[in-house]
């Protein structure tokens, strides 16, 4: 199954969740609105990935899971956008949800869409079992021990100098956890023992680690067209990042560094399971920064 067949199987899965039959329309055209504005769709495709380098078969069900974490994520940007938090007009190229909708609906859209993928996990056809375990799991890494915990120490790092140990901290809640959810979650479905369960979360928590760096790079060097938001927004609001801690050279050397480590940990793994790491491989390159 090709990228775009996965990435079809996880929008069907979105859309049959948002039918017709819906108890507000305004709700459903904002929260689509946001789900439809596109994006790299790297979470979900990352987790139908991995289950399929693990061989196991991709079903409407696994597609489920995918949707419910690309809802969640999508959530975040939601109120991420507002002006109480990064003031952005802009996300992926468009007007952000509360400038479409106002503040009012923008934050109930986000709440749904935290809270909607739940359903949507029990609604799936996997083992009663898994289905705790994953969704467990996907609060923990979304909530106050996870993304909500992450926003709240960037917020509160704002105006401040701080260390590498506590930017890594901020973002492996931020933005980490859900990168490792992926991992994490097609190992539960897999079935896999604990201890491989546990060395694919740390090739998830590398690539989230790589993949904010990247980001913050891409917050001082990349125009609005290349990154589909305002540029230089990090800089503005006075938040500590890579490139500001580190220099941007030694932010790129880093950032590189963290997706060696991450191949490393893909070789071992492909060495104690049947796992196909190629395709996995293949993704941590193209978070590769240059130059």
């Amino acid at each position: 199954m090709n990228k775009q067949e996965k990435l079809t199987l996880v929008e069907s899965a979105i859309e049959k969740f948002y039918g017709d039959k819906q108890v507000s329309s305004s709700l459903r055209e904002a929260v689509l609105y946001s789900v439809h504005a596109g994006g790299k769709r790297i979470r979900p495709y990352l987790l139908l990935e991995v289950l399929e380098s693990l061989q196991v078969p991709i079903t409407p069900a696994h597609a489920k899971v995918a949707a419910a974490l690309e809802m969640i994520h999508t959530g975040s940007l939601i109120h991420d956008d507002l002006p109480s938090m990064d003031n952005d007009d802009y996300r992926r190229g468009r007007l952000t949800n509360h400038k479409v909708f106002g503040e009012d609906l923008a934050i109930l859209s986000g709440d749904a869409l935290f809270l909607d993928p739940y359903a949507l996990i029990a609604q799936a056809d996997l083992p009663s079992q898994t289905k705790v375990d994953l969704i467990a799991n996907l609060s923990l890494a979304s909530g106050s021990m996870g993304m909500v915990a992450g926003q709240v120490l960037d917020m509160e790092g704002e105006h401040q100098c701080l260390s590498l140990d506590e930017l890594q901290t901020i973002h492996a809640n931020k933005t980490g956890k859900l990168l490792a959810y992926p991992f994490q979650a097609a190992a539960i479905i897999a079935e896999l023992a604990p201890e491989l369960q546990a060395k694919l979360k740390t090739v998830g928590e590398l690539i989230g680690l790589a993949f904010q760096v990247r980001d913050d790079i891409l917050d001082v060097t990349a125009s609005f067209e290349e990154i589909g938001k305002t540029p230089q927004k990090d800089l503005q609001a006075e938040k500590s990042t890579y490139p500001a801690l580190l220099g941007l050279d030694e932010a790129k050397v880093f950032c590189n560094q963290t997706l060696d480590q991450a191949n490393e940990k893909l070789d071992e793994i492909s060495q104690l399971v049947d796992f196909d790491k190629e395709p996995i491989v293949k993704i941590v390159e193209s978070l590769r920064v240059n130059g």
